[in-house]
């Protein structure tokens, strides 16, 4: 056997195997259900100090950034014309939320966490300075006065009606943008806080929200069950809360939205726990993206998280009392929040009914601005880019709504160390994974040259074949050119005789025979 069929043989062989390993790992998906149970392993609270360490202290910095409404006609407002407002901010400040008391229950099946958030003013992302800036605004501290008025008796809130006056309580306030986010001392609160001393005197939308937390969790660490991964079991020892009208709003579902299980399919809903919402909401995939290099699934609430309960009935248990129902796109969230009546809502009413976007001037809902979402790697299911976005509105008799923060948003995207890492670990599960796909493709490689190489040899044979016959049949041509008879017999030719008028050579007329000799002429 010659080196040449040796390699055609060998290439033949290699190439069969190839073909069969690859094709079996291919169906039985070895590799595959390897990388996926290594991932659900060690994306576990308990399992993988790295994913735990990250869970503890998020890498990704988190900027609020605060946008606020100034009245610029409150007049007009006053006298029962629309009121005019224009956005001012953002206000940008850094969120720090390191989890503490960190402790593991039930065999590292659950864990307990506190999660203080703290804030750091930076002005470099900021426009305008807060502790400078005067903003125009609905005297919150009054309209929650006389809203816990509102179950007294009319005489009784006339009364205190006609003190406000006379003290110069108005409608709108003037303060700095420092004073109506971080607090200050607030006139009317003060007067009562001296007849009734549990009464704070300090009012401000992020007053004792600096360095506090919203209340203890108990997680599930994903050991029994990676869809489980990161999934709330209990907020302040509740497994369900009491607010609101029906038990399926008082479900706490989904984790707080800062992990979520591995392996996302782009067909399920996400939940989340927002305690700030005092809910649950769910969020649906909306397209792919890439942020950094690494691929991702955006999600986001789709319309009917909001909708009223005329066209979402499954909403009409967030109507507190029964029955007692705003429009589309907005929550009241009074409920489980002591004080004056706030409602949440998209930034400038994005999704909301028109009739809340039309009672007042200068509100542009878009969704590039306005939108909340999540960037999710499907793989890992960690938040590669997030942008949590609402807006806080105060119940007034006219307009039916009326918007302080304009825009609440809540970024947070992936930094450069932590991608580059998630990138080689994805670069590192896409090549395993996909490890018989290349055993398979070397294998088709393989049987490509074996087809020709065997192509080739088969060509040769048939060339080797015709040259052979060639030269047999050119010998044989040549061998008949070249033949002369000659004489066998050892007698001497017999000289012609003078009387022999021909010149033909007498022949003795013995045996004769073919033998090749050089050309001679007859």
């Amino acid at each position: 056997m010659t080196r040449r069929s040796c390699a055609i043989y060998a290439t033949g062989i290699l190439c069969a195997h190839l073909l069969i390993v690859g094709i079996a790992l291919v169906v039985a998906q070895v590799f595959q259900t390897m990388i996926y149970n290594r991932l659900k392993k060690e994306l576990t609270l308990t399992e993988a100090s790295r994913v735990f360490e990250s869970w503890k202290n998020p890498p990704p910095p988190v900027y609020m950034e605060y946008y606020f409404f100034n009245v610029t006609n409150p007049e007009v407002f006053l006298a029962g014309g629309k009121a005019a407002v224009t956005q001012i901010g953002p206000y940008t400040y850094r969120e720090y939320r390191p989890r503490e008391n960190v402790t593991f229950l039930e065999n590292g099946t659950k864990v307990y966490a506190l999660n203080p958030k703290s804030f750091v003013f930076v002005p470099e992302k900021s426009r305008g300075n807060p502790e400078v800036d005067i903003l125009r605004t609905v005297n919150i501290p009054a309209v929650a006065v006389m809203n816990e008025l509102n179950s007294y008796s009319f005489l009784l809130r006339t009364f205190v009606s006609m003190w406000m006056n006379s003290i110069g309580v108005e409608i709108f306030m003037t303060r700095t943008v420092h004073e109506v986010l971080w607090g200050f001392k607030d006139p009317l609160l003060s007067k009562i806080h001296a007849m009734k001393p549990e009464v704070d005197e300090m009012f401000g939308l992020m007053w004792k929200k600096n360095g506090t937390d919203e209340g203890e969790f108990v997680f599930l660490t994903g050991e029994r069950d990676y869809m489980e991964y990161g999934r709330i079991d209990t907020w302040n020892g509740l497994t369900e809360m009491s607010w609101w009208s029906s038990n399926q709003s008082n479900m706490i579902n989904g984790t707080d939205g800062s992990v979520f299980h591995p392996l996302l399919s782009r067909k399920e809903l996400l939940y989340i726990f927002a305690a700030d919402l005092c809910r649950s909401i769910h969020l649906a995939y909306v397209e792919d993206v890439e942020v950094k290099g690494i691929p991702a699934y955006r999600f986001a609430p789709p319309h009917d998280v909001l909708q009223s309960p005329k066209e979402n009935p499954t909403n009409a248990g967030f109507c507190v009392p029964a029955g007692d129902c705003l429009g589309t796109g907005v929550l009241k969230v009074s409920v489980c929040r002591e004080g004056a009546p706030i409602v949440v809502s998209f930034p400038h009413f994005y999704q909301a009914d028109a009739m809340y976007i039309n009672a007042v001037e200068g509100l542009s809902p878009n969704k590039e601005e306005h939108e909340t979402y999540l960037d999710l790697n499907p793989t890992t299911g960690v938040p590669i880019r997030a942008c949590k976005r609402a807006q806080l509105n105060i119940i007034l008799n006219r307009p039916a709504l009326f918007p302080l923060d304009s825009d609440l948003p809540q970024t947070a995207t992936i930094d450069d160390d932590s991608a580059t890492q998630m990138r080689t670990l994805l670069l590192i599960v896409t090549l395993v994974s996909n490890f018989p796909l290349l055993i398979v493709g070397m294998g088709a490689i393989l049987l490509v040259v074996f087809v020709l190489l065997v192509c080739r040899s088969r060509q040769k044979k048939n060339e080797v074949k015709r040259i052979d016959f060639t030269e047999a049949f050119h010998s044989f041509t040549t061998a008949k050119d070249d033949t002369a008879y000659t004489q066998v017999s050892d007698k001497p030719e017999v000289e012609p005789s003078e009387n022999n008028h021909t010149n033909q050579p007498m022949r003795n007329g013995s045996y004769i025979a073919m033998s090749p000799v050089e050309a001679q002429k007859c």
